[in-house]
């Protein structure tokens, strides 16, 4: 258990693929709690992540979001009644594919665009949104912070 502001966090990791290259559970767990920490989150925590493959991904993604094609993370906010006192935030699915070609693609380190991705699920599972231009700066601008608090360089330069 870390501590995450006042509160514990509880993180399940799960992987749908070989464990071979892909981050450890110490390294999400360091992303998660930055996250929650820097958005002054200050319940205890709960929140699954999911690393899949490419199928896997393209599953779950035409299910969710009508679209036929595997994405870098989806973020499920978690909906539980107020009466059931669960401090389940949600879960993120990673597809591992999608996000080593996109670290490739952009000449980022794999770690860092995991970092990145698993930051942004979390403030997803928060509320955050980039559906708009404001919105989306709000988001883009806490990444960064976040990011550069783990030594990590922006993602968007």
């Amino acid at each position: 258990m870390t501590p995450v502001a006042s509160g514990p966090l509880h993180l399940h990791l799960s992987y749908g693929l070989p464990r071979r290259g892909l981050p450890a559970a110490a390294s999400f767990r360091r992303w998660v709690t930055a996250a929650l920490a820097t958005t002054a989150f200050r319940n205890p925590a709960e929140l699954c992540v999911r690393l899949v493959d490419s199928e896997e991904g393209r599953t779950l993604n035409a299910r969710f979001c009508g679209k036929n094609h595997p994405t870098n993370v989806l973020s499920f906010p978690a909906e539980l009644p107020a009466v059931i006192p669960i401090p389940l935030l949600g879960d993120l699915v990673l597809c591992a594919p999608v996000v080593a070609r996109e670290a490739s693609a952009q000449g980022k380190p794999l770690p860092h665009h995991y970092a990145h991705l698993s930051i942004h699920g979390v403030l997803h599972l928060l509320g955050y949104d980039h559906l708009q231009s404001a919105s989306a700066e709000r988001m883009e601008t806490l990444e960064r912070h976040i990011l550069a608090g783990l030594g990590i360089p922006d993602p968007y330069a």
